[in-house]
């Protein structure tokens, strides 16, 4: 099938990398000029394993291309996928539509009949609606669809996780949409994927129901390692206590320093605020949201409190930026509040990411970046695992403890055992443990 992808971030790339690897023929579309040019010539905007290969692949077979011009095209578009940015609007914490919407309003007069208009954005309950409306404002007589076609990516893991998804969820409200959706994802099908098909309303609020209950998750073990490390008990061992019953299960249960990324902070917020519009408040997902911001600074006073309370005079070595591993994506990484708390207690921060020190450095002042684990060790107090990048996972003890200053190792991915650091002379404080 012909599909149009409107946004080249990383759930349109991903989305319309993927498509076309399946054999339909996708054109990516955006306005910004510099990185259509980029991704022309094989640069990929974002860090995500495998993608350049992948797009790579499938622009050599014709089967992928990159645009400026949506005009041009629409005309023989099956789908047209909307794929661009929903970020927090600045002071409500509503969903900024406007991209959402103003793809709509460009798109419309280049629509052919039948086409099917798809929101994969991730967008508040009731945005198909007025897509709809004003799509049919501009061509009262043009035959259309749209539909809800919410993603489940993790980054890192992005790749993976469409190609062979727990469940495609699609939301329409009529049999073209449907079939033409059904026909864009029966690559999938084969592979016993679950296409769960229900009203586009229902589409649109199960991204969002879905993300905070995973957030739900983060937030409740982070609060049971903190009751943890106050009665003397092993969070590992209470997270594999509850995460073998089957009612539960074990994702989502490690502990660490809080929720970050590109879509459980906006999307806790906007359905918050959808919850308050429709006169529904959601209270355990605004204890949820206060928690983890709560956290994030009290990780940093975490690790102020294990230099003995006073960070001045002193140099800690954040290993890891990133919100999580195998990105570079910083967008309310836990980092962010890590740095600004041992600043405001004195400390100097030197840091290493494998990935996010290009945007890092937009968003934290006076750090310090190296260009290894081991330069950012030498000469500080203390060493602060922040991410599980698998660079932290078998760091070099013995060298590690002749850089320190103070052979202090605070873990905040519990990616360790305590005996086999200790025994290395380090003291080591880990998380609810």
């Amino acid at each position: 099938m012909r599909i149009v992808m409107i946004g080249t971030g990383y759930v349109g790339l991903v989305s319309g990398a993927c498509f076309s690897d399946f054999g339909h023929n996708v054109c990516c579309v955006d306005k910004d000029a510099s990185k259509v040019e980029a991704l022309r010539e094989g640069g990929i905007p974002i860090f995500e394993p495998g993608l350049d290969e992948l797009v790579e692949r499938n622009v050599a077979a014709g089967r992928l291309e990159f645009t400026l011009d949506l005009a041009s095209a629409l005309p023989d578009a099956d789908a047209v996928f909307i794929a661009v940015g929903t970020p927090s609007r600045r002071g409500d914490g509503h969903a900024d539509l406007s991209y959402v919407y103003a793809a709509a309003k460009e798109m419309a007069e280049h629509l052919r009949p039948g086409a099917v208009v798809v929101t994969k954005s991730t967008v508040p309950v009731g945005t198909g609606d007025e897509v709809e409306r004003i799509i049919r404002e501009a061509r009262p007589d043009l035959e259309f669809s749209v539909a809800s076609n919410p993603e489940f990516l993790r980054e890192g893991a992005a790749i993976d996780d469409f190609k062979r998804p727990d469940r495609v969820v699609i939301g329409v409200d009529d049999d073209n949409a449907a079939e033409v959706l059904r026909e864009i994802y029966r690559p999938l099908l084969g592979n016993e994927t679950r296409l769960l098909v229900m009203a586009r309303r229902a589409a649109e609020l199960t991204k969002y129901a879905a993300n905070a209950f995973l957030a739900t998750k983060i937030g409740f073990i982070n609060e049971i390692a903190d009751l943890c490390e106050k009665v003397g008990a092993d969070v590992q061992d209470v997270a594999n206590g509850i995460g073998l019953d089957s009612r539960i299960g074990p994702r989502f249960l490690q502990p660490g320093p809080g929720y970050g990324g590109s879509c459980f902070p906006k999307d806790t917020l906007a359905l918050l605020k959808t919850g308050q519009d429709y006169e529904a408040p959601l209270r355990i997902v605004e204890a949820v949201v206060t928690s983890n911001d709560n956290r994030k600074r009290s990780m940093g006073r975490k690790v102020v409190q294990a230099l003995g309370g006073d960070g001045h005079g002193k140099t800690v070595a954040l290993l890891g930026l990133t919100f999580k591993a195998n990105t570079d994506d910083m967008r309310d990484s836990p980092s962010l509040a890590i740095v600004r708390a041992l600043q405001d207690a004195g400390a100097q921060v030197r840091a290493y990411d494998p990935e996010g020190m290009e945007q890092a450095r937009t968003l934290l002042e006076d750090v310090t970046y190296c260009g290894d684990a081991y330069e950012a060790m030498d000469g500080a107090d203390a060493a602060v695992i922040v991410t599980e990048w698998d660079a932290f996972r078998a760091l070099d003890f013995e060298r590690a403890i002749k850089l320190l200053k103070d052979p202090l190792l605070v873990d905040l991915r519990n990616l360790y055992d305590r005996h086999d650091v200790e025994r290395y002379g380090f003291r080591y404080i880990a998380v609810g443990r």
